[in-house]
């Protein structure tokens, strides 16, 4: 029993300290970059009848 408490408290404090020091969430600078179905100007130009000539 006594070894069953000590892992709980391992795992215990292990998820602590990685929420604590870990990475954040939000702190990306990248961004992720658009698939053509997710980017509105992509499915906003597809929507017009363009011939290309002016």
């Amino acid at each position: 029993m006594l070894y069953l408490l000590a892992v709980v408290g391992a795992v215990t404090l292990a998820v602590l300290a990685w929420r604590a020091f870990g990475p954040q969430p939000g702190t990306q600078s990248q961004a992720r970059p658009l698939a053509p179905d997710d980017d509105p100007d992509f499915l906003r130009k597809l929507g017009r009848k363009d011939d290309g000539k002016g």
